[in-house]
């Protein structure tokens, strides 16, 4: 964890976060406590192929602007599409989370996510490891299983030592024990979000095992299917990664969004709002977001 001065964080923002609707660790009301304890003006509820969470992030806020804490809940939801066989994240920042057409994709979405893991609990099993669907679930039982679940569970079963060791081992698209589950297009993810009144944006465009030209030609393609932004902003980043990320948004005309994508203890090397230490996401970025709405 790291020495917090709330006061240098006012004015500051985080516009990717996810609670245990999907694979954080908080729930949506405590992240959004823990949020306005950060001294944060706003965060991005962006949980996986869900928007479960969003009302419950609206009730703690309200509470929290009673108690004198103002803290704005944007409402968001992160979707996994594929490209030449590659998972990638479209967040979908100011949707309507009542839009039914969103909703229903969101549900297949999370259908394909159940059989998939299914079948990978089956393959670790036959593997002779104790694990089940219901140990997924760590006691919520609304939550959307991602692969955290499994390497969290790896991990307290002591398979493993560390979280990264789970992936390498076991959760990895090139492990015998992986099995890929179907995705909806780019193009889906971005015209469900525009549909539903959102921006969808870019996450995370240096994770995706792309080198530049490769991402350049993504970034370039999703422009052309009606993507508006790109995290520029990211825990991950160096000063080098941002750079170029900046240039890219630059050169497409797309909007700069930032966040931490902040997991509680699934990722405990990140921070809401401050990533590993690096990050500074300004106030600012939400205004020209809300400009681009219209």
């Amino acid at each position: 964890m790291y020495a917090w001065d709330k006061e240098a964080f006012m004015g500051y923002i985080d516009l990717h976060v996810h609670s245990n609707k999907s694979d954080g660790t908080l729930s949506p009301a405590l992240l959004a406590a823990h949020a306005a304890e950060r001294g944060l003006k706003a965060i991005a509820l962006t949980d996986h192929d869900c928007v479960a969470g969003i009302k419950e992030a609206n009730a703690a806020a309200k509470k929290l602007l009673v108690d004198g804490a103002p803290l704005r809940i944007v409402p968001g939801v992160e979707i996994s599409a594929d490209y030449k066989n590659r998972d990638i994240h479209i967040l979908g920042l100011f949707i309507d989370t009542e839009n039914s057409e969103l909703l229903t994709a969101l549900d297949s979405a999370l259908a394909a996510r159940d059989k998939r893991n299914e079948k990978m609990v089956k393959n670790l099993q036959d593997a002779g490891l104790d694990i089940t669907m219901e140990d997924l679930l760590f006691g919520t039982s609304d939550t959307v299983i991602t692969r955290a679940h499994f390497a969290r569970h790896l991990l307290a079963k002591g398979y493993v030592k560390t979280t990264e060791e789970a992936f390498l081992k076991y959760l990895d698209i090139d492990t015998p024990y992986y099995v890929r589950r179907e995705y909806m297009l780019p193009n889906t993810a971005i015209r469900l979000i525009r549909s539903a009144g959102g921006i969808p944006v870019l996450a995370h465009p240096l994770l995706y095992h792309l080198d530049s030209d490769g991402v350049r030609a993504l970034v370039k393609k999703l422009k052309g299917e009606g993507l508006m932004g790109i995290e520029t902003i990211y825990s991950k980043n160096t000063g080098t990664d941002e750079a170029f990320v900046r240039k890219l948004a630059a050169q497409f005309n797309l909007l700069m969004t930032g966040g931490s994508d902040f997991h509680g203890a699934n990722k405990p090397d990140i921070e809401i709002g401050v990533g590993r230490g690096n990050l500074r996401i300004p106030e600012k970025m939400l205004e020209e977001l809300e400009k681009a709405r219209g």
